[in-house]
């Protein structure tokens, strides 16, 4: 059948007849039909990729470029008049992640399936997600995010089981989604859910009644964890997870007739960050029940499971109190306090490497580098700061279990759904090899002295700034100038990534043009991400940010020179719209601290430049394009470190001392300012930046600033910056998830 007719026969209407909604619903049967007569991965071995987030973005068109039907679809939607652009959408995005560890986990299982290797992803069917973002009053409110309202591509299973939770027993649900891969075959993602939630308990905002769990359970990712309540709930939501997971894989491997003694021969966990920790217990504690002793059951998991390391925030490094993990999962705890006594005796009782540690709080990231067989960062430097610093007592019992696997990103969600228009030109510069070959882009530094192609790829960025100020005038009513120059910082919003020294940047911007001292060329300043709803300083910053946008873009005297735009409710939809727009990528957390960014990586494949310092994955950008290609300012990690480990930083000293710097503080009080926002928020911003500083941001703000203003200036030398984009394109190969895979099987997984 013709793909024409099929679309029309789930439509039962011509193309151009319909609506753009009932063509998204068409257009979903005929993925899910072709996708239902794709094989699965076949394989010996096979993967189980357990994660609280998979912040998967739109599926329709992903996978119709992954189907290989996309253009051929698209050319039959515009003969009838239709656009495709506007029916994806159509499409409401899941809201399964928040930030980078989700989005991630969504690149991995995109290369997983079309690298053809046996692997799944296990997560939560989350309601609501993470929340969606509003602004009022100059503040950002939280609101449930409404995915799950419209078709979408989620199947209910019949697959149940039992999990108990505080001595009660409850009923799973599984639901599938199926992970197509390029042009290949098929795995799944399965996300679990109980059939009793109840959306109707939500009140004002995104409360709830924390202790409902039948209620609750899978209601929103990371529920507001500031009260014992709402961190118990996080420890039910991951046991569900993980128990759920073990339970899969018993189920799965038993119907192929393995041998539960042999399960490492046939199964690969990767643990992705600590909250799936409580795999390691909960499959001991299952292996047990079949009859295999807590030793043998032991050896098995640590062969099965690994563990990778995405941060060193002491936050992020989950540690539960026992009397938490004894009324939730109390089945677990004989287990967790026999894997304790087994490393107490073994070294010695050295509390550093205690699961549990003298204050009773079981420590998830070191029962799982004891007891997984592998220990991974995410980026080089990354990799060795957890090695010689953060993680050094396990590094020095394990040597052989730590290894480096710098993060990665799917271009075809990145380059060839976000921005076709340049895939488009590479293809016709060096053909199409590089979709499957990430390192054939290399061939692109062939068209340095190109004009024409550098015209071109010129001509599409500019495109795509037009495309993103038509997209903010629209939604936000919020009015920039494509010629101006595009600086970008789309991330999570957390001190450490340090979007208040950007935001002090623009303080100082704008009292130079006061001063006239105006830009040769006009700056659009950038930002979008969420704060944890709980987390006070950064919902501080983004209501710095949003008052600095309503002063500026009012100003006359300054607007036509300076613009701050906060996009609401970033997500990955929306990520596809600025990312191949900017001309700026600001990468600037306080370096140590970011493990490895994968924002930097979708920035330079679009044709960015970065601004950053030597932190994550910036050190390897630098080192694949060269000194010339990136900007890089502040202290290095070495120095950051040391100044911790000294208390050598006091954040007052540089306000007393630095003439502008005080100005620039002292702005975030000024009337102006005040009379646009809550003045106490910003008092407490003011104070904490003054007094506190943990993350350091007047350390680097001078060099920051400097950097920064070179980069505007090198702006105008249009050749240059043409050929260090390109460079950077070219250069980006490294960071496909396709190597990064490929890199985790042949070293930790050995997937047949």
């Amino acid at each position: 059948m013709k793909l024409e007719t099929e679309i029309e026969s789930y439509l039962k209407n011509s193309i151009s007849d319909s609506t753009d909604l009932q063509l998204y619903d068409a257009l979903l049967t005929l993925v899910k039909a072709k996708a239902d007569k794709l094989p699965e991965v076949a394989g010996e071995k096979k993967l189980y990729y357990i994660s609280a987030e998979f912040l998967i973005g739109k599926q329709l068109g992903k996978n119709l470029i992954n189907l290989g039907i996309y253009e051929e679809v698209k050319e039959i939607l515009e003969k009838n008049g239709k656009d495709l652009a506007k029916i994806e959408d159509k499409e409401k995005e899941p809201s399964l992640g928040n930030g980078g560890l989700g989005r991630l986990a969504a690149c991995f299982l995109d290369s997983i399936a079309t690298l053809d290797m046996k692997g799944d992803g296990v997560g939560l069917n989350y309601h609501f997600g993470l929340f969606k973002q509003e602004f009022e009053n100059n503040k950002q409110y939280e609101i449930p995010d409404e995915w799950m309202n419209g078709k979408n591509m989620l199947k209910k299973t019949d697959v149940c089981f039992p999990v108990e939770l505080a001595g009660k027993s409850y009923t799973s649900r599984m639901y599938d989604m199926d992970v197509i891969g390029y042009k290949g075959n098929k795995n799944t993602l399965h996300l679990f859910d109980l059939d009793t939630v109840d959306e109707s308990i939500i009140k004002e905002g995104i409360d709830f009644d924390k202790k409902a769990i039948a209620k609750n359970l899978t209601l929103f990712l990371y529920p507001d964890d500031s009260d014992d309540d709402g961190r118990k709930l996080r420890v039910y939501q991951q046991y569900f997870m993980v128990s759920n997971a073990a339970q899969l894989i018993l189920k799965e491997q038993k119907e192929l007739k393995h041998d539960l003694k042999d399960l490492d021969k046939y199964v690969a966990i990767q643990i992705n960050d600590t909250h799936p920790s409580m795999v390691i217990p909960e499959l001991i504690r299952l292996l047990m029940q079949e009859g295999i002793t807590m030793k043998k059951a032991g050896d098995i998991v640590s062969n099965v499971c690994a563990y990778t390391n995405h941060t060193i925030l002491a936050e992020a490094l989950e540690k539960w109190p026992m009397d938490y993990l004894q009324e939730v999962v109390p089945q677990l705890m004989p287990i967790i306090e026999g894997l304790d006594y087994v490393v107490a005796t073994a070294f010695n009782n050295n509390e550093e490497l205690s699961i549990i540690d003298s204050q009773n709080r079981v420590h998830m990231a070191k029962m799982d580098m004891h007891f997984g067989h592998s220990i991974n960062g995410v980026a080089a430097l990354h990799t060795e700061i957890l090695k010689e610093k953060e993680l050094k007592p396990f590094y020095d019992v394990y040597p052989e279990k730590f290894n480096n696997k710098t993060n990665g990103i799917t271009f075809r969600r990145w380059i060839m759904h976000s921005n076709p228009e340049l895939s488009s030109l590479i293809d016709a510069a060096i053909g199409e090899a590089w979709k499957t070959d990430e390192n054939a882009l290399e061939q692109l530094m062939e068209h340095l002295d190109d004009e024409q192609f550098l015209t071109h790829m010129d001509e599409i960025k500019h495109e795509n700034k037009v495309r993103l100020a038509e997209f903010l005038k629209k939604k936000q009513n919020i009015v920039i100038d494509p010629d101006s120059i595009y600086d970008v910082q789309v991330k999570r919003m957390h001190e450490y990534k340090r979007q208040q020294m950007n935001a002090l940047w623009v303080i100082w911007k704008y009292m130079q043009i006061k001063k006239g001292n105006k830009p040769a060329r006009p700056v659009t300043v950038i930002f979008g991400g969420k704060a944890a709803p709980a987390y006070y300083q950064a919902k501080a910053v983004i209501h710095l940010i949003l008052c600095l946008q309503e002063l500026i873009n009012n100003d006359p005297e300054v607007s036509p020179y300076l613009k701050v735009v906060m996009i609401k409710n970033y997500n990955i939809a929306k990520a596809e719209i600025t990312i191949p727009a900017c001309d700026i990528s600001e990468q600037i957390s306080l370096a140590s601290k970011e493990a490895s960014g994968t924002g930097n990586m979708k920035f330079m494949l679009n044709g960015a430049v970065t601004l950053g310092t030597n932190d994550g994955a910036n050190v390897e950008i630098k080192d694949l394009v060269g000194d010339d290609n990136i900007y890089t300012f502040g202290r290095s990690s070495d120095e950051v470190i040391k100044l911790y480990e000294t208390s050598g930083y006091h954040a007052v000293e540089y306000y007393k001392e630095n003439k502008e710097i005080k100005e620039i503080i002292d702005f975030i009080t000024d009337p102006k300012l005040v009379k646009l926002g809550d003045k106490k928020m910003l008092a407490d911003l003011q104070d904490n930046l003054m007094n506190k500083d943990w993350f350091m941001t007047l350390l680097d703000l001078e060099s920051y600033a400097e950097e920064k203003e070179k980069m505007l200036a090198d702006y105008e030398d249009r050749e240059r910056w043409k050929r260090m984009a390109l460079v950077n394109i070219a250069k980006s190969g490294f960071f496909s998830s396709d190597r990064t895979i490929r890199d985790y099987n042949r070293d930790i997984w050995h997937l047949k």
